[in-house]
């Protein structure tokens, strides 16, 4: 794409955190837990061939001088200084976007960003050491200059503003060097020749008129410098860490799980730098999942990767009385474990971390499942922002309704039936369908009841709307794919949920309900060919998620249900 100043994440895996950037401007940073970055200034930069004039990545605005809150009367008089610090120019930066890592150029700069995509082991099966390589809340960088053709010694830095008013910005020393706020986020090293200052702005950090005055505790920019002598091309590795500690949610008390290990920030610094090498070759090999040889186009693979970046900036490992809680969050709603997410992430987990898909389902089958006239069914989702919903109950779906906020009562049995087939499925967990084979079995009867009619199409709307209507997954649209009764999308996902359950269950009563949902479907086929998105009210429009359900009988192992179904193919295509 010819627009390369656009934000991507750059997130440990279950953390719910993310160093964010790319979009100029204070548009990116070190967030914890935020539904949108956090608006930091970044300053990744060097010195020019002219003495204490410096050059950075454009991610940062420029703003007042800081120290003007505290001494007024010098502010008033006082005139600006020239500024020392500019960004490149936007048409000589380059950016190479990949998977595992993220590559700026500008000059003789060069930042490197690596980012873990990877599976994460199981809790309570893999060793201590795996899971401290997966979990460390951290992220990696190298920073580049090359002074090769210099005539004379140059900085470089990297470093940020803090903007949490409670928290203030502090340099870390010890194992590492580095700079941090409070006890969340922080940038360190262990490489030698780094240095860690404070000031009121960058330039009183790469360039101070005092040494000493470096270790300023009302400095609120925080930086790493080092000098690279004429003639030579140095590179330094840093960690981007992130840390929250104790209890971070109401309603359950849970924490992180990498707390196990990492008590505090000092100590994922420490880890993720002791362990550089080996968490940067996990970011390498990433790359190459979505690389030349893949079949996908350009326009796919950028989806793809902004898609799985996104996916790890919004996961929490929590630990919950002794056991592991995975989390989803909802991106800039907050919403945790959506179901109607969770089953459009099942593609991704069942590739990397299948365990995360059993630990959904079940906290849905334990804590999150209810009964209404005509069975059993699942929330929309467990909570919001933090803070877990009670048993039985999400925190959007609402009463009396039949638009936003209604209940999806039928769209998220479909799900749950959906992703536990293809997990019992791919993984070949037995023991588990075994402990779950009574949900599976309550799953069948409820779907039926939902019909009513023998259409094998969802015709009653829950008695929790009382005498509104449900909706489906699309929920701010219209009709056509907002009302859940008598849709032709929701039509194709229940059908591929009764193949499931004819199969693992040996059900004649799931396939027979499977056909007369199929048979219903080809029936609605108009003179044109064409199949409307509801079955009721001479709805005229057409709907492209009508497909979405025939991606399960393959993932189910269903193998002959393309060929049984064919007329159903043909309707849709």
């Amino acid at each position: 794409m010819n627009n390369i100043f656009f934000n991507a994440h750059h997130s440990p895996m279950g953390a719910f955190a993310s160093f964010t950037l790319g979009q100029p401007g204070a548009k990116g940073g070190l967030g914890l837990e935020l539904g949108k970055p956090a608006d930091q200034n970044i300053f990744i930069g060097c010195e020019t061939s002219t003495p204490d004039v410096f050059e950075a990545l454009p991610f940062y605005a420029q703003g007042a001088d800081e120290s003007a809150r505290f001494d007024v009367e010098k502010a008033e008089g006082r005139k600006a200084d020239a500024p020392r610090l500019m960004p490149f120019e936007r048409a000589g930066i380059r950016r190479e976007f990949k998977l595992g890592t993220d590559t700026w150029t500008a000059g003789d700069l060069a930042f490197r960003i690596y980012s873990p995509v990877a599976s994460i082991p199981e809790p309570g099966k893999a060793s201590v050491r795996a899971l401290q390589l997966a979990l460390v809340p951290a992220v990696l960088a190298e920073l580049t200059l090359d002074n090769s053709t210099g005539q004379q010694p140059r900085r470089a830095f990297f470093g940020y503003q803090g903007n949490d008013p409670y928290s203030s910005m502090r340099r870390l020393e010890g194992k590492v060097t580095g700079v941090a706020q409070g006890r969340i986020t922080a940038i360190a090293t262990a490489d030698a020749g780094v240095r860690s200052g404070l000031g009121f702005g960058i330039e009183d950090v790469v360039a101070p008129k005092i040494e000493e005055n470096l270790v300023f505790g009302l400095g609120g920019v925080g930086a790493l410098t080092f000098t690279v002598p004429a003639g030579k091309k140095v590179t330094k590795r840093f960690v981007i860490c992130f840390h929250r500690d104790g209890i971070v949610t109401a309603g359950l008390d849970t924490r992180y799980l990498y707390t196990h290990w990492f008590k505090r920030l000092e100590e994922v610094a420490a880890f993720a730098v002791k362990n550089f090498a080996v968490l940067k070759s996990l970011a390498t090999k990433a790359d190459a999942l979505v690389g030349r040889a893949s079949k996908l186009s350009a326009d796919q693979k950028f989806q793809l990767i902004h898609a799985v970046r996104a996916y790890y900036g919004s996961t929490q490992l929590l630990e919950w009385k002794g056991k592991p809680f995975w989390v989803v969050n909802e991106g800039e709603y907050r919403m945790m474990n959506t179901f109607d997410l969770t089953v459009d992430h099942l593609f991704f987990e069942m590739k990397f971390n299948p365990w995360v898909v059993r630990n959904a389902l079940d906290m849905f089958a334990s804590r999150y499942a209810y009964r209404d006239d005509c069975g059993i069914s699942f929330t929309h989702d467990m909570g919001v922002s933090n803070t877990l919903s009670r048993p039985g109950y999400s925190t959007y779906e609402l009463f009396k309704l039949d638009g936003c906020f209604s209940h999806m009562t039928h769209e998220q049995l479909v799900n749950w039936v959906l992703c536990a087939s293809v997990y019992v499925t791919q993984t070949g967990d037995k023991a588990w369908f075994k402990k779950q084979r009574g949900i599976f079995a309550a799953c069948l009867e409820s779907l039926i009841n939902r019909d009513g009619q023998g259409t094998g199409v969802m015709q009653r709307d829950s008695s929790r709307c009382m005498g509104g209507a449900e909706i489906t997954t699309y929920d701010s649209l219209d009709v056509s794919l907002g009302q859940a009764r008598n849709n032709l999308y929701l039509a194709v996902k229940t059908w591929a949920a009764y193949l499931a359950l004819e199969k693992l269950l040996g059900s004649a009563i799931a396939g027979q309900q499977a056909e007369r949902c199929a048979a219903t479907i080809c029936s609605k086929v108009r003179a044109d060919g064409t199949i409307p998105a509801v079955f009721e009210k001479d709805n005229q429009s057409l709907i492209i998620p009508a497909i979405e359900g025939l991606a399960f009988p393959q993932l189910t192992g269903c193998k002959d249900a393309y060929r049984r179904f064919a007329p159903l193919l043909a309707a849709l295509r």
